[in-house]
C-alpha cells in the first residue's frame, strides 16, 4: 500500500514538472548564428529574470531563442526583433531598456536618490550648532535664589547607596 502511494506521488510530481525544452537548432549560416548569439545576450529571460536567454535553461527561454532565430532567418533587423520582443513581453525583456518617460525611474532613479541623500548630508553637515551664551549676572543671581529657596526632592525610587 505504501509503495503504491509512493509511486502515485512520484508520478504526479513528474507530470507536474515542466518538460525539458527541445534542443536548440542553430542557424545554418554562421554569421546569422553569431548575430543570434549576440541578441541572446541582450535579452532577459522572463522566467529567470536575472539571466540572458542564452544562459537560461527555462522552456520559455528556449522558445524565445527559437523565435529570434526564426526572425533572423526571415531577414528581420536586430531593432525589429527587439521591438517585437518588447511588444510581447514589455521593456523588462531588454537588459538595457530604452530611455523614455515610462523608464525614467529605471534610468535616473538611482542617480536622483544619490543626489538627494548627498544634498541632505550636505545640509546636515553645514547646519550650525547653536551656541549657548553664558548666563548674565542677573540670571545667575536669580538662579541662585531659586536653588537656595527650593528643597531638592529625593527620587522616590532612589536607595541610600545612590546618594
Amino acid at each position: 500500500m505504501k509503495r503504491a502511494l509512493l509511486i502515485a506521488v512520484a508520478a504526479v510530481g513528474l507530470m507536474a514538472a515542466e518538460p525539458p525544452p527541445a534542443p536548440d537548432r542553430p542557424l545554418p549560416d554562421a554569421a546569422q548564428e553569431a548575430r543570434a548569439q549576440r541578441l541572446f545576450d541582450d535579452i532577459r529571460c522572463v522566467v529567470c529574470q536575472h539571466e540572458a536567454i542564452a544562459d537560461s535553461p527555462a522552456g520559455i527561454a528556449a522558445d524565445m531563442r527559437g523565435l529570434v532565430r526564426e526572425q533572423i532567418a526571415a531577414g528581420r533587423t536586430d531593432k525589429a526583433i527587439r521591438e517585437d520582443l518588447v511588444r510581447r513581453y514589455g521593456d523588462f525583456v531588454l537588459f538595457k531598456p530604452p530611455v523614455r518617460i515610462g523608464t525614467w525611474l529605471l534610468w535616473f532613479g538611482p542617480l536622483a536618490m544619490l543626489l538627494a541623500v548627498g544634498a541632505a548630508l550636505l545640509v546636515f553637515a553645514r547646519r550650525r550648532k547653536m551656541e549657548i551664551s553664558p548666563l548674565s549676572s542677573d540670571e545667575e543671581a536669580r538662579l541662585a535664589d531659586i536653588l537656595a529657596g527650593e528643597q531638592l526632592r529625593r527620587d522616590p525610587d532612589a536607595k541610600p547607596s545612590d546618594d
